[in-house]
């Protein structure tokens, strides 16, 4: 049910779908000349104001470096970009079907037609990668498209707004800024695909709302993605890898290490190996100028309330890193921290954590570590560390999650001929890869049927030729 505030904004935003559907069925489909244009000029226009993107994320978060920001938000999407140019025509291209025995001297194949208009609701976290790369991909797949962005990002948001009107038309692209109202009534419209990025309980209400009109929807959720550490492995460079995973954009990423599963008797020297990470990751410490912010006041709060409440629980809470105590003096900052002796009562270990809060739980047997994770809510993500190959096969084979990356972290994200999607409640659908082409395209069945056909001898009046065939694919 909307309110009377989002119902207000319903005109506005459906004279901008209509404008776009009307054009899209004037224009027709566009060809791969025209579509491999778009996305050049898209990729040019990122890397023209790739300096005034990052300047306006790190004042939307209050810090975030430079850095971070050119590499995985416009390098990670100008290598989405390039390659969806260079597969476009393969992935356009008709797919033969096999013709069934009795239709024989017909022909089958599928097209891949534009849905039509697609919109995009992307998330405050990367406010920048998470809006264009959904864009990239229905660009690709021939559709037009209508971007929400988040309202926690204002000043990303209106570079975004900028960059794309210097480029596509409204009736191409268009961007459409606004709080929640503006979002309940974005989810609404009747898209012809609805992509969202965001948090699941926020998934579950643009499903419903979807719904209504029959909107075909694709949701990249998050949950609580484990790391599985196995045993006698090299605990410094684990370490390493986990830290890089947990602490970029200060956990702030839908596929970061929720927590870790370790061997019992490994907790001491990984504790020890994080710590040493962390200093050699941010030899500042938290008020390194590589190091993040939370997005806002009302995210660190969140936060701080899982830490004090896992700690009146019993968790022994234990800050990491180098000068850890600075984070106090930067804005919306938390400090690297562990969480030792958590159980399933803490709400920080029911909630994703979305910050640079690492829980670490003990397993004493490798069976126990998948039936802790099977018991809960199928991941986003899942990192297994370690060179057993019949240990990583079960692991692979026994658990039910969105992607795996093995030895390492957040890089599978980083493969851009690998589908990314979750299962469940982690997520609906793919995109990147062919898959995503796939996903923001109607794969349309033709059958052409040949002048000869065995089917023309099944028709009334049924006789002897008739028994003859039935016999034949019948026996």
């Amino acid at each position: 049910m909307q309110d009377n505030t989002s119902t207000s904004h319903q005109p506005a935003l459906q004279q901008i779908l209509q404008m776009q559907r009307d054009a899209f069925i004037a224009e027709g489909a566009p060809t791969l000349l025209q579509r491999r244009r778009d996305l050049r000029k898209l990729r040019q226009a990122v890397l023209a104001k790739k300096h005034e993107i990052s300047q306006a994320i790190c004042a939307d978060f209050g810090h975030r470096s430079e850095h971070e920001t050119l590499i995985m938000e416009v390098m990670v999407l100008v290598m989405g970009i390039d390659y969806l140019y260079q597969n476009l025509r393969r992935f356009m291209r008709a797919s033969p079907r096999k013709v069934a025995l009795a239709m024989r001297f017909g022909r089958a194949r599928v097209e891949y037609q534009p849905l039509g208009v697609i919109g995009i609701m992307s998330p405050w976290n990367y406010p920048f990668s998470l809006a264009l790369m959904p864009l990239a991909t229905a660009l690709a797949a021939g559709n037009r498209a209508m971007i929400k962005p988040s309202e926690f990002t204002p000043r990303t948001s209106a570079v975004l707004q900028t960059l794309l009107a210097e480029i596509f038309t409204e009736k191409q692209v268009a961007v459409v800024q606004g709080d929640h109202n503006v979002g309940q009534a974005f989810s609404s419209l009747a898209f012809d695909h609805l992509l969202f990025t965001g948090s699941t309980s926020v998934g579950r209400a643009v499903m419903r709302a979807a719904s209504e009109n029959l909107v075909g929807v694709t949701l990249e959720l998050g949950g609580k993605s484990p790391v599985l550490i196995s045993k006698d492995q090299d605990l410094n460079r684990v370490a390493t890898a986990i830290a890089y995973g947990k602490l970029a954009n200060a956990g702030q990423t839908c596929v970061a290490p929720d927590y870790v599963l370790l061997p019992e008797q490994d907790v001491d020297a990984f504790v020890k190996a994080f710590d040493h990470a962390t200093r050699q990751l941010y030899p500042q410490g938290p008020s390194s100028i590589d190091y993040t912010s939370i997005i806002n006041a009302q995210h660190h709060q969140r936060l701080q309330q899982l830490l004090d409440g896992a700690k009146a629980q019993g968790a022994h809470i234990l800050q990491v890193g180098i000068r850890p105590h600075e984070a106090e003096q930067r804005i919306n900052t938390i400090a690297p921290t562990l969480v030792l002796e958590a159980d399933e009562q803490m709400q920080i270990m029911q909630d994703e954590i979305f910050g640079p809060i690492l829980p670490i739980k003990r397993y004493a047997h490798i069976d126990e570590a998948i039936a802790y994770i099977n018991r809960k809510p199928r991941p986003l993500a899942l990192y297994y560390f370690g060179h057993d190959k019949q240990e990583k096969s079960k692991v692979l084979s026994q658990t039910t999650s969105g992607n795996v990356t093995v030895n390492g972290t957040l890089t599978h994200y980083a493969q851009e001929d690998l589908p990314f999607g979750g299962v469940g409640s982690s997520g609906l659908g793919a995109y990147h890869g062919i898959e995503g082409f796939r996903r923001l395209s109607h794969a349309k069945g033709i059958f052409e049927q040949g002048r000869w056909h065995t089917a023309s001898l099944l028709r009334a009046p049924f006789g002897r030729i008739a028994d003859i065939i039935l016999k034949v694919f019948l026996k």
